[in-house]
């Protein structure tokens, strides 16, 4: 059944969306309306796949520096492959995030109208079965998240197969992510300045250690504190201006570790999921009070998607 954390940021098992879902629907909404995150037990990516996906991560992000950034693909938006150090930064931040990832994206067919944007993926041929994998790890994600959406469709009493059509062949990308040791002091930077996500929900794998944090609505930092294995879900912009600011697209970070952890490095996998690129992204019926105009106005989540990428710096 599902429970309230002791940070109130609700605990549930996708198990419930079968057997209770209303409850699951219900849980999970109210702790997207207060807090935007949520963290699900029981969610049907197998611990096997998971803990194989790591291994190959921390694989290539052990690779020498010169090797990764043959898959760095300049002018690509950081899309697919490699980027490293230096470069996403927090959007109005100065200092740079201290982190560096890979960008699996959506293999489309050729002739596909979106493959003129969402190309086609590279893999590093150094670490074996490293394609395999991630594609493998795509396809859970991406069935995981659909189960979620209806659960939140559920929450906001429209049909419970809205999002499929909203999200197919949506532009989602899974990233493998490295945060280093610490060694020296980092100045402003830490390891992901205050953001919120640009695409309608994020799946996070690999959370357990400490950093991720988020901003409630009454302005104080919280710790993210999913128990191993289980997986962290926080609603980002597009769903939060499709839901014309009902469901909180909500300000987070992952802090610097403290003096005790500094010598361990952070590795986490999140599934940015995203609405078709030709999808019109504009307020729910319902979600709009009488006599007041949306919070927002009508975008294609191409168009939001490239407006957000410009304010981070990847294109």
């Amino acid at each position: 059944m599902a429970t309230i954390t002791a940070d109130h940021i609700a605990s549930v098992s996708l198990k419930d969306a079968d057997s209770n879902p209303d409850e699951f629907a219900e849980k999970l909404g109210r702790s997207f309306e207060d807090y935007g995150f949520a963290i699900i037990a029981d969610h049907d990516i197998p611990d096997e796949l998971i803990h194989r996906a790591e291994e190959k991560a921390k694989a290539f992000f052990a690779l020498p520096e010169a090797v990764k950034k043959t898959y760095f693909l300049a002018n690509g938006g950081g899309q697919r492959g490699y980027t490293p150090f230096g470069i996403e930064t927090a959007k109005g931040a100065k200092a740079h995030d201290l982190k560096e990832f890979w960008h699996v994206g959506r293999d489309l067919p050729a002739g596909h109208p979106f493959r003129s944007h969402m190309p086609d993926n590279v893999w590093p041929s150094e670490v074996p079965s490293f394609k395999d994998t991630f594609t493998e790890l795509f396809a859970t994600f991406d069935r995981t998240g659909l189960k979620v959406l209806r659960a939140i469709a559920r929450y906001l009493k429209i049909d419970e197969d809205y999002f499929a059509d909203t999200v197919r062949d949506g532009n989602s990308i899974l990233r493998a992510l490295h945060y280093p040791p610490q060694s020296e002091p980092t100045g402003q930077h830490i390891r992901a300045g205050a953001h919120e996500d640009i695409n309608t929900i994020t799946l996070l794998l690999g959370a357990e250690e400490a950093g991720l944090e988020l901003l409630t609505k009454d302005g104080r930092w919280i710790p993210v504190s999913p128990k191993p294995g289980e997986l962290v879900i926080n609603i980002g912009d597009m769903l939060q201006r499709l839901t014309n600011g009902r469901l909180r697209s909500t300000s987070h970070r992952v802090v610097n570790p403290r003096p005790d952890r500094a010598s361990h490095a952070r590795y986490s996998m999140p599934f940015f999921l995203h609405f078709r690129s030709d999808y019109l992204i504009e307020a729910l019926p319902g979600t709009v009070a009488a006599g007041e105009e949306p919070k927002w106005p009508p975008i294609t989540a191409h168009d939001y998607l490239q407006e957000r990428l410009r304010e981070i710096k990847l294109v």
